[in-house]
């Protein structure tokens, strides 16, 4: 696994705000969405996402901080990790790579009963721990994880597979999931002991930034940035502008300004009640990305005929 401070730009003191900040700019600028058919940019956008899916997890964090990538293993447990180490054993030495991956990876494994095996049921070689008592059922750990999640898969709702404890687990997103959602799902978590029920599986969404299309904190509308050349926010007329549900026709007034929002109701993600919230797009004008002498010209008739007015007579401090 490579540096995933260095994957992300930032030192290994960067803040969780400047964690985000530098995931959400090379999210953007990698993006599949605006870098079609560069696979270079791909699979660096994969490795943005993945370093971002650990440093953005406290727990993922001070995991790698401590134990490098051997911390990020499936079933890795610190506190059995460092029992090892205080009795001298190597952090390989059982298991192969992980320290304790040959022991099923799972989160469930009791220490205790890890260490009778070794020790024969009684004191043996790692110190007292008691021989041969009885021990009733013992509940699986929870398990945190984070899927991070196209936006246009979360509005939709989509199905994802993920790798929990040793084992695989398929999870159903719902239609209109939001950045920062929290999923419970009894049972998926690690396994028990000695016939225990499983823990949970505690499941954060994640929403990669898309080019276009986002949530603003406060409502549950989908907002979009709509380009708009100078010509159409002038003169007026129709637009078409993307939504989940397939394009859609906005009206623009003529001598729409940039920062404008046009609303269409309905057409935004589902939501609980079976409603669906709104689409608001803001108008973001385009210059024209040629030159000509047609197009200078025309723009000085432009200026000479709004020469008396001044569009930033109101700009005061």
């Amino acid at each position: 696994m490579n540096d995933l401070y260095a994957a992300l730009g930032v030192p290994r003191t960067a803040s969780d705000a400047d964690l985000k900040k530098a995931y959400r700019k090379l999210a953007r600028d990698l993006h599949p969405d605006r870098n079609p058919g560069d696979a270079a940019k791909e699979e660096r956008f994969k490795q943005v996402s993945s370093a971002y899916d650990v440093l953005s997890d406290k727990k993922k964090r001070a995991l790698y901080d401590k134990y490098g990538a051997e911390g990020l293993r499936d079933g890795f447990d610190p506190q059995a990790y460092e029992a090892f180490r205080a009795r001298g054993a190597a952090p390989g030495g059982f298991g192969g790579p992980g320290g304790f991956g040959g022991f099923g990876g799972a989160q469930g494994v009791d220490l205790e009963d890890l260490l009778r095996g070794f020790g024969g049921g009684g004191a043996g070689p790692f110190g007292g721990f008691g021989g041969g008592r009885k021990r009733g059922p013992a509940r699986g750990q929870d398990v945190e994880a984070t899927v991070r999640l196209p936006l246009r898969a979360a509005v939709a709702g989509t199905e994802v597979e993920l790798g929990v404890a040793g084992s695989s687990v398929k999870v159903r997103i719902p239609a209109g999931t939001r950045d920062g959602s929290k999923l419970r799902l009894r049972g998926k978590g690690g396994p028990g002991a000695r016939g225990g029920e499983a823990g949970d599986l505690l499941l954060t969404v994640e929403l990669e930034p898309h080019p276009y299309f986002s949530f603003e904190a406060g409502d549950d509308d989908l907002h979009v940035r709509v380009p708009v050349g100078v010509d159409e926010a002038y003169l007026g007329g129709k637009v078409e502008v993307p939504t989940p549900d397939g394009p859609i026709q906005l009206k623009l007034p003529p001598g729409t300004d940039h920062g404008a929002k046009l609303r269409a109701r309905g057409r935004g993600v589902a939501l609980r009640d079976g409603t669906r919230s709104d689409l608001i797009a803001h108008v973001e004008l385009r210059m024209p990305n040629v030159r000509s002498a047609e197009l200078e010209a025309a723009f000085e008739r432009m200026k000479a005929d709004t020469e008396r007015e001044n569009p930033r007579k109101d700009l005061v401090f």
